[in-house]
């Protein structure tokens, strides 16, 4: 794309984005794991926000897919922009194996500090027994943790795995302020009822409008459609990926 930037980029991973105009903006990040609930989360906060595609994130590791809205190819991972509200969405449709997470997030860091990022926040599912559709929060420092701390679950003792995982190493190794917010599901299927819980969470700390009851109401039809594109890209990805056992959330 003339005139775009590459800021960043890895041996195996780079990002393409527009110039942007953000001061110190705050980037969400939502990449596939349990419930795929920061998929659907993300994608929901770019439709209610009506956010701006910027750029993409590539990588020759990558499924190879394309992912297609309204009949339109688009890249399996995006960047959009909300000017309105000084926020970066980052989106993924397609699961980042575990043999390239660190050098993902490593560059997702080094784009995020290029453009002055205030705070991060990282957006995934936690695997339970409970229906209860609570969620937990975590964060990389005192005053981070004290903000999310009336509106969350604290996740007091655990791991967090996969890519969501190595974004908030990433930023406490780099003294960026990061929460985790991990919404609670009892399915490793879609769900988009864990996703409004976060999003619950997003509108009070951000004072964002976004409304979760159309996303409640579309609830089973995105099930669906999200089961199916999962399906397509576990079949498409080359070789096996490492089995996880009694995976907690990612």
């Amino acid at each position: 794309m003339p005139g775009d930037e590459q800021p960043q980029s890895g041996d195996n991973v780079k990002i393409i984005t527009k110039p942007l105009s953000l001061e110190k903006p705050v980037i969400v990040e939502g990449f596939p794991g349990i419930g795929l609930v920061g998929n659907i989360a993300s994608q929901h906060l770019i439709d209610e926000l009506k956010m701006e595609y910027i750029g993409s994130m590539e990588s020759k590791y990558f499924p190879p897919i394309a992912v297609l809205f309204n009949g339109i190819i688009n890249m399996p991972v995006r960047i959009y922009e909300s000017k309105e509200h000084n926020i970066l969405t980052i989106i993924s449709d397609i699961p980042i194996h575990p043999t390239i997470s660190y050098e993902v997030s490593k560059v997702l860091m080094d784009w995020a500090q290029s453009v002055n990022v205030k705070e991060i926040v990282s957006i995934a599912g936690i695997a339970t027994m409970s229906s209860e559709e609570k969620v937990f929060g975590a964060a990389t420092n005192d005053d981070m943790l004290n903000r999310i701390k009336d509106h969350v679950e604290i996740f007091q003792v655990g791991t967090i795995s996969g890519i969501s995982g190595s974004v908030m190493t990433e930023c406490f190794m780099r003294s960026v302020p990061a929460i985790s917010l991990l919404g609670e599901t009892n399915s490793p299927n879609p769900d988009p009822r864990a996703a409004a819980s976060v999003i619950k969470v997003l509108n009070v700390i951000y004072d964002l409008p976004i409304d979760t009851d159309n996303l409640m109401e579309q609830a089973e039809q995105i099930e669906i459609e999200l089961q199916k594109l999962a399906e397509q890209v576990k079949t498409s990805e080359e070789g096996e990926q490492p089995r996880r056992e009694f995976p907690m959330y990612g």
